[in-house]
């Protein structure tokens, strides 16, 4: 009777392991070598879903730190409380008037506005005119002191609050000071449907919640 095969385990060589089915000559079974491309794929398809999520949830650290920069819009005897007044504002100075965009503008009415704990109130209210659906300029109405999109029919009422069609949330505003009578327009906010003021976010992006780390502020906003 003859002696069985004797197999080393640290042999280079599957048939010298005494692997079953293997090859005279080969290093790596064909199982292993599907099982390592099966994990190969597995790892980039999670990173593939991991690596946008982790990039969105870090975000809010690479947001511009660059100071505020006020532009006069005006003299204080130019606006109100009860109606807005067109302005035109640079967004972005660096492009030159392609940067510029419409701002509507009005003074601050302690009996019409909403004041939020903690938040200061700003002494003018500034609307942005790009609707937080999908970006379109919208228009104010002041015979129905509405704000009008048309594009999808959003509707905001004075405030800038959504009162109709698809805007996930109010029209975002400018933080506003008061510099030797004149009124000065600075950063862009967002706000939620409490007037809650968050980072600048892009139309269509929710705040609250989990939404405002899925879909955090960038600086290009």
């Amino acid at each position: 009777m003859a002696d069985p095969p004797r197999f080393d385990k640290k042999s280079r060589y599957t048939e010298g392991r005494g692997i079953a089915g293997a090859f005279e000559g080969e290093t790596v079974t064909r199982r292993r070598l599907m099982e390592g491309a099966a994990q190969l794929y597995g790892g980039i398809a999670v990173a593939a879903i991991a690596l946008p999520g982790l990039g969105f949830a870090l975000g809010p650290l690479l947001e511009d730190n660059n100071p505020t920069r006020w532009e006069d819009v005006g003299a204080e005897g130019d606006f109100n409380d009860e109606t807005y007044v067109p302005r035109t504002f640079n967004i972005v100075p660096q492009v030159g008037d392609p940067g510029k965009s419409t701002v509507y503008v009005r003074r601050f009415n302690p009996k019409r506005d909403t004041v939020v704990k903690g938040q200061d109130p700003q002494p003018y209210v500034a609307i942005s005119t790009r609707c937080a659906h999908v970006g379109c300029p919208v228009r104010y109405i002041q015979a129905s002191q509405k704000f009008v999109c048309p594009c999808h029919g959003g509707v905001y009422g004075f405030q800038g609050q959504v009162e109709g069609g698809p805007p996930v949330r109010p029209l975002d505003r400018f933080y506003t000071r008061v510099e030797s009578g004149r009124v000065q327009m600075g950063d862009r906010f967002s706000v939620n449907s409490e007037f809650e003021r968050f980072s600048p976010r892009d139309p269509s992006n929710h705040l609250d919640g989990l939404w405002q780390y899925l879909y955090p502020s960038r600086p290009t906003v």
